[in-house]
């Protein structure tokens, strides 16, 4: 019997001058992450051995050249860059946002090739990515450019879930992002991502409300009477469990979340807020709506502790775990939905033919 391949997790390095490459070592200290999974870090096998001897990492690293000579059992590195780079610890440098960028666009098209299964992204600095040829946010509307599908920043752990409906969106944009169209796109995305990505058979969704008091019946603000409650009523009138909107500034206070397999918020901050005062180190953030897998951990570069070895790679290993959890739930419920009536001619030939 032909032994399974292990699943290729890609590890984009993000900004160097962070916490990336140190939370990425520390989880692949362990050893027993290679039974799980075959990583492949996209970087130099230069410079991690650098960073690797800074932080004293007993990690031990493969440097590849081409994903042909991927090997499981290694932590493969496979070289975007030959070049030495200056690593100048807790500082934005517009030439380190470059090397985050390259390895995040070869790890991109290592992932729709398919030589990677998932991807994992360490994380960059959104300024000093910014450039000519680089114009984006963050990761998720990148990845919304270049792979299938609609891109949705869905915030995680294993009892807590947190969309959003607008995520990166200046807050005087937000009334006037959330549309119809969106709200059904964005609920539509998270029901498929908990059935199909979590297995969950009939998921129960909340939406919180764009204004305080969730608009207190149009005395403070209309979009949650004339927008948000009509296309609610609409999509649980198709079939879908969605409720709302609530409160948001009592709802995860009372407990009201743990009657729910997901809450949607309206804008970022008024759903990751409390989902990183709930979850902060534990968390996860997935890109749910892609042909893909794509996880991160739920903090950024961290520069103040940069290079200090102080960081806690905990969040990164959850996002490891989560993408590679994901991606088997994912082959599972294709699995499972897929026509099975293809193979019944076969079974009752066979069977005749026994008799």
């Amino acid at each position: 019997m032909k032994k399974e391949q292990k699943i290729r997790l890609g590890i984009s390095i993000g900004d160097l001058n962070g916490i990336g490459s140190e939370v990425v070592l520390k989880t692949f200290e362990d050893s027993r992450m290679l039974d799980f999974c075959t990583p492949v870090i996209f970087a130099s096998v230069k410079i991690l051995s650098f960073l690797k001897k800074h932080y004293e990492s007993t990690t031990n690293l493969h440097g590849i050249d081409t994903t042909a000579q991927i090997l499981d059992g290694k932590i493969n590195v496979l070289n975007v860059w030959k070049e030495p780079v200056d690593i100048n610890f807790g500082t934005e440098e517009e030439k380190i946002g470059e090397y985050a960028i390259k390895s995040l666009k070869a790890a991109t098209e290592a992932l729709k090739n398919d030589e990677i299964d998932v991807l994992v992204t360490a994380p960059i600095n959104k300024h000093s990515i910014q450039s000519e040829t680089f114009n984006f946010p963050g990761h998720t509307d990148y990845l919304n450019q270049e792979l299938e599908g609609n891109s949705l920043m869905f915030m995680i752990t294993d009892t807590l879930k947190v969309g959003l409906l607008t995520d990166h969106v200046a807050v005087k944009d937000i009334a006037d992002t959330i549309t119809p169209e969106l709200i059904e796109q964005k609920i539509n995305t998270i029901h498929l991502a908990l059935k199909q990505d979590f297995g969950i058979s009939k998921p129960k969704i909340a939406v919180l409300g764009i204004n305080p008091h969730s608009g207190d019946n149009g005395v403070i603000g209309k979009e949650d009477e004339e927008v948000l409650k009509p296309t609610i009523k609409k999509i649980n009138e198709s079939g879908i469990l969605v409720y709302g909107p609530y409160a948001a500034d009592s709802f995860f206070g009372s407990n009201t979340h743990k009657a729910f397999d997901a809450v949607v918020a309206s804008y970022h901050d008024q759903g990751l807020i409390p989902f990183k005062t709930l979850s902060f180190g534990k968390g996860v953030n997935y890109t749910a709506g892609l042909n893909k897998v794509r996880t991160s951990p739920d903090h950024g570069t961290a520069f103040e502790i940069a290079g200090k070895n102080k960081a806690d790679n905990s969040s990164f290993k959850e996002a490891v775990f989560a993408a590679l959890k994901i991606y088997k739930n994912r082959k599972e419920y294709a699995e499972l939905t897929k026509n099975p009536l293809k193979k019944q001619p076969r079974k009752a030939q066979n069977k005749s033919k026994s008799e």
